[in-house]
């Protein structure tokens, strides 16, 4: 077999070739290369947006695609990670996480997930009608945190529930928790049923081994990467990776195209390809660059009073979580007396600073291979500089957060029946008891607090209020105020 030629880009190059030989389009974009975008927009955004925003068939490469352009992608991709097969996405891993459920299990069928999962899996539940059957995550009740659940609670899952098609975990979390994902794995396949795993935040690992092991290594048999998050990506940048026999290639790309856009973006696509190549020559030096920046960021926030930053230590042992990322600098902050919202808030409109991850006592400074010691010492003094403010920004209004057993409501219906059916909006006084008919969701990181088909408890929906009311944002519930939500409606 012929060694894979990572210097080779075969999106960008199609790219760079359909510029030089200055063909003219009578296709969408209806741009034409930038020729009819409005001025304004090619003053901020630059004309070479517009250059490479051509058709994938019939503009990237021919109507037959007989360059085999993004095929060539894929294929270096799924070389670069150890996969037999890669899918792109540009629809983000919303999308990739849909497409890989949809073929691993249908409607009625089981399937075990955990109970951290994004809202994007709780969407592919209600299009899907899928049942889940969630798994519990590995909760530190000190810290208000969820882990990856364990191999044991899925053994326990299976065995409960023995007709389950497959099982899906998310690992790492947002805040860089990782799963025992060989153990999780084993436990699948000894049933013959295929894990997906949920990289969303993971598409830095495969390259340096200092990082906590990836999906394709640790034998998973679906892999959900979000290039944008971690990696060099544009926005919406997406891969799913597949291995082994337990899933037909054929028929995940079958479930991918029923869900993907007909018109993907070439830009994405370049994106993705671009990484690739990227990481596969330099990946490396790269993440080496960026762990031990890292180590240097959180040992400097560890000297600022108020602050500790989450380490291996705190989120790895018994109980909790197998594997830890220390990209992701998690800083606690409830030493200072405020609020994550506060602090966000604080740091974006008084020095410039933008934290990813934002909760009730914590904020998250992402560090990648795109950084280096310049903004690296803006946080900091940034940092410093919200250490020295927050004695003025007054205390930080509570959150009311349950303990891990109040968190967890039956599900009582199947999350598209409940999503689909007749369905009224009670006050939230009034709500405790009822079957939510809606998600309602924090966000970041984006792990539903309410879904559809669940019993609505007293502490879960105090949570929500407290937390809307200290600066908590819930992009989707029917009403934003929360003074009301929707249920199911009775008899």
């Amino acid at each position: 077999m012929t060694a894979a030629d990572h210097t080779r880009a075969p999106v960008l190059e199609a790219l760079a070739e359909y510029r030089s030989e200055g063909r003219l389009s009578f296709t969408p974009p209806g741009h034409k290369q930038a020729r009819g975008a409005d001025p304004a927009v090619r003053e901020v955004l630059g004309d070479a947006v517009f250059h490479g925003d051509v058709l994938a068939t019939g503009g990237l490469d021919d109507r037959l695609t007989r360059g085999r352009v993004l095929q060539r992608a894929q294929e270096l991709m799924a070389d670069a990670v150890h996969a037999e097969h890669t899918f792109f996405s540009t629809c983000g891993s919303s999308l990739s996480v849909k497409a890989a459920m949809l073929a691993v299990a249908g409607p009625h069928e089981k399937l075990l997930i955990g109970r951290d999962a994004h809202k994007s899996v709780v969407s592919g539940l209600i299009l899907s009608g899928i049942e889940p059957v969630w798994v519990e995550p590995s909760w530190d009740a000190r810290r208000h945190l969820a882990h990856p659940p364990s191999a044991e609670e899925f053994e326990r899952a299976f065995a409960a529930h023995p007709d389950a098609k497959g099982a899906l975990i998310t690992s790492p979390t947002p805040y860089g928790a990782s799963a025992d994902l060989r153990a999780v794995a084993e436990v699948c396949h000894r049933r013959s049923a295929p894990l997906i795993v949920d990289e969303a935040w993971g598409a830095h690992l495969p390259f340096h081994p200092d990082l906590p092991s990836w999906a394709m290594d640790a034998g998973a048999d679906i892999c959900v990467t979000s290039i944008h998050k971690m990696g060099s990506g544009l926005e919406q940048g997406s891969v799913f990776h597949l291995r082994g026999d337990l899933v037909p290639p054929e028929l995940l790309g079958m479930r991918a195209d029923l869900l993907g856009t007909t018109s993907p973006s070439s830009l994405i696509f370049a994106g993705l390809d671009g990484w690739r190549r990227q990481m596969a020559l330099r990946g490396r030096e790269l993440m080496g660059g960026a762990l031990e920046l890292a180590a240097e960021v959180r040992a400097a926030v560890e000297e600022i009073d108020g602050m500790h930053v989450n380490d291996r230590d705190d989120f790895c042992g018994p109980g909790l979580a197998h594997g830890f990322d220390p990209l992701p600098v998690v800083i606690d902050i409830e030493g200072l007396g405020v609020s994550g919202y506060q602090a966000a808030d604080w740091l974006r409109e008084q020095r410039g600073v933008v934290a990813h991850l934002t909760d009730h006592r914590r904020v998250g400074m992402q560090i990648t291979h795109a950084d280096d010691r310049e903004t690296a010492g803006e946080l900091l003094a940034a940092l410093k500089d919200l250490a020295r403010a927050a004695p003025g920004l007054g205390p930080a209004p509570r959150v009311e957060v349950p303990s891990p057993a109040g968190l967890r409501m039956p599900q009582v219906a199947l999350p598209r029946d409940a999503f689909f059916g007749p369905t009224e909006d009670v006050p939230l006084d009034r709500a405790a008891g009822r079957v939510a008919a809606e998600m309602i969701t924090p966000y970041p990181p984006g792990i539903p607090a309410v879904l559809p088909g669940e019993r609505l408890a007293e502490p879960v929906l105090r949570y929500l209020r407290s937390g809307l009311d200290a600066g908590m944002y819930l992009p989707d519930p029917t009403d934003p105020a929360l003074e009301t939500i929707r249920v199911t409606a009775e008899g």
